[in-house]
């Protein structure tokens, strides 16, 4: 979808880079990139730097940098364009879901973006550049970003330490600090989703698409080593408030 985007802008100026978050390392990564088949840089950040320094905070999130390496819009919701033509098929095709992949589709179809209107603000800035009324000034790139107190640093600390230990193997000894990140972090998603995509889901499905529907597996919930999931943390916060307005 990006892919075809990018695509159809380029000659205009834009570039696409995406970033998988997984601090498992590019085996995690490889199929969705492999089956994309991108032209566009496609990178890993094992270690969610980009996350730190952009203020990631879910997925899908961007921002927009223009010709001389400025943001022009902070980290925002990302929504894919509306006028790309998905591809046909789903990975449900044949697959008889259980109660609680139901539930949690039932719970994502509730998720509020504005992917017609952030498209069309893209291209008015592919066309307009800097005069473009979406591209805002640093001033604004500012006043729009999230601000980052002492409980959201040691969380950032308590993330890469976590991140570490799982490159070394360590799994267990990973999992106290990816849950003293979310406790002093609790709205980034994006640390959420890293630790409960290693554990195994209740989601229903086999293979990567699991890790999008993380949850303890029925009959082991005391298995699960995290006080929350996907499912119960959205119905908590409404799944109209999984993603900030957008904001032109």
């Amino acid at each position: 979808m990006w892919q075809k985007f990018r695509d159809e802008l380029h000659d205009q100026g834009l570039e696409v880079v995406t970033v998988g978050l997984e601090t498992s390392g590019p085996e995690a990564c490889r199929p969705y990139i492999e089956a994309a088949n991108p032209e566009h840089p496609s990178l890993i950040d094992q270690y969610h730097k980009t996350a730190e320094l952009f203020g990631f905070v879910n997925i899908p999130n961007a921002v927009w940098i223009d010709e001389q390496g400025i943001i022009v819009r902070p980290a925002e919701a990302a929504p894919g364009p509306t006028s790309i033509e998905r591809k046909a098929g789903s990975a449900l095709s044949g697959f008889e879901p259980p109660q609680h992949l139901l539930d949690i589709m039932g719970e994502a179809s509730k998720i509020e973006t504005s992917p017609a209107d952030y498209e069309a603000a893209i291209r008015d800035w592919v066309a307009n550049g800097p005069d473009s009324e979406f591209a805002l000034s640093p001033e604004e790139v500012v006043a729009r970003s999230q601000p980052r107190d002492a409980d959201a640093a040691r969380g950032q600390a308590h993330f890469e330490l976590a991140a570490h230990l799982e490159g070394l193997g360590h799994h267990d000894d990973a999992i106290p600090h990816y849950r003293e990140a979310h406790r002093l972090v609790p709205d980034n998603f994006s640390y959420k989703r890293q630790a409960w995509s290693l554990e195994p889901s209740g989601g229903g499905l086999d293979g990567p698409i699991t890790r999008f529907w993380q949850g303890p597996v029925e009959g082991q919930e005391d298995a699960w080593p995290y006080q929350g999931d996907w499912l119960t943390d959205v119905r908590e916060m409404g799944a109209e408030n999984y993603y900030p307005k957008w904001v032109p």
